[in-house]
Order: structure tokens, then sequence, then C-alpha cells
């Protein structure tokens, strides 16, 4: 077996591969496949996460002007559900009636979507917490939905400061009835990518969440 091959194969997401864009909720698939949604304000590094969580180099397209996801962008991967990957938040330039259906496409999703089973909330590290990372946690707190912090872009901090990081958002997110669990994280450095990856098969109830650090 090659490395690339056993790397694969060590990868529980590795053949995660691009379902359908939707527009909005009624295009969604009516089955009973799992979901895991992956939200975050624009420019927190989610594309980026999710193409380093599939040992993808372009399963998400990365994109440099922020706001760029307007849809929601599903990706199967067969044998284990789906992933969903939502429009990014937050972004001053985005009209601000694009914004509000943004919103309504978002919240609708995380609220009423019988498919979710857990969502990966994506935060940079340098900047948790905004007031949009609020809002997904309030609309996930009130349809009872586990949340899976990833403090992204870990690497741009030192060691220390990231640990720091990592403490105060764990001590706020201690506050909330059902808290979220958190973890840094890096798709540069692969940094926490095997906890990242156990906490989602967690999720999908196919796996004991591994500890975090």
């Amino acid at each position: 077996m090659t490395a690339a091959r056993s790397a694969a194969a060590a990868n529980p997401f590795a053949r995660a591969q691009f379902l359908i864009s939707c527009a909005d909720l009624a295009q969604l698939p009516r089955d009973e496949q799992p979901e895991i949604a992956f939200a975050g304000r624009s420019n927190a590094g989610k594309s980026s996460a999710l193409n380093a969580l599939c040992g993808h180099k372009q399963l998400a397209r990365v994109s440099k002007t922020p706001g760029r996801t307007q849809l929601i962008n599903l990706f199967e991967i067969p044998g284990l559900g789906r992933f969903a990957d939502l429009p990014g938040y937050g972004y001053a330039e985005v009209p601000a009636a694009m914004r509000k259906s943004w919103g309504r496409l978002i919240g609708g999703y995380v609220e009423v979507r019988t498919n979710l089973r857990g969502v990966v909330l994506i935060m940079d590290i340098r900047h948790p917490l905004t007031d949009f990372d609020e809002q997904m946690l309030a609309w996930a707190q009130s349809a009872g939905r586990p949340v899976h912090v990833l403090l992204t872009k870990a690497d741009k901090l030192g060691y220390g400061a990231a640990k720091n990081q990592l403490l105060q958002v764990r001590k706020a997110l201690a506050a909330y009835p059902q808290p979220p669990t958190a973890q840094v994280f890096s798709a540069q450095s692969r940094l926490g990518l095997e906890d990242a990856q156990s906490a989602i098969l967690g999720l999908l109830g196919l796996a004991a969440p591994a500890s975090q650090s």
C-alpha cells in the first residue's frame, strides 16, 4: 500500500465527494442520511478546515473573497453520511438583504433539519465568539444540537497564547445549558486534526469523542 493510500485509509472522511448545492431548504435531499454542519464567520478558515479533515486540497473551494459561499454545499461520505458546508456569515460587504436571506437559510437549517446530528463551529482563534458565533450557538442550543468548536489558525499564535485562548473559550462555553466542546486546530500544520475527526465521528454516533487537549 502506498503512503497516499495508507493515509486515505486512516482518514474516515477521505472518500468525501461533492453532492449538491442548495439555495433553500426545499432543495435538500429528503432521506435519513445523517449530516454534520460546518458553520463559521466569513474568513474563519471553514473551507480550509473541511479540506484538511477530508484529506483533500480542493473539496471545498477556498476563496480569498470572504462571503463567497452563498449556498448550502453538501458533501457525501459513503457509509457515514454527509457534511453540510453552510454559508459563511458576518461579512460586512455582503448586501443587507443577502445577509438576512443567509440568516434564514442557516438558522432554518440548524433548527429544523431532522438529518442534522451536530454542528462544527469554526472560529478564528484570534477572534473567537463574535456576535455571529453567538447567534449560531443560540440556534444550535434552541434546537438541541451538539456543537464542537474548532479554533482555527492556531499556527498563527504561540503555544501559550493558543492554550490561553482555548481556556477562555471553554470557560465562556461552559455557561451554555448544553456546553459545546472546543479544541485548537490548524489546517496548515494539521494541529488537532485527529481530535477533530474523532469528535465528528462522535457527533455521528460512530465513535466516542477523543479527549480534548
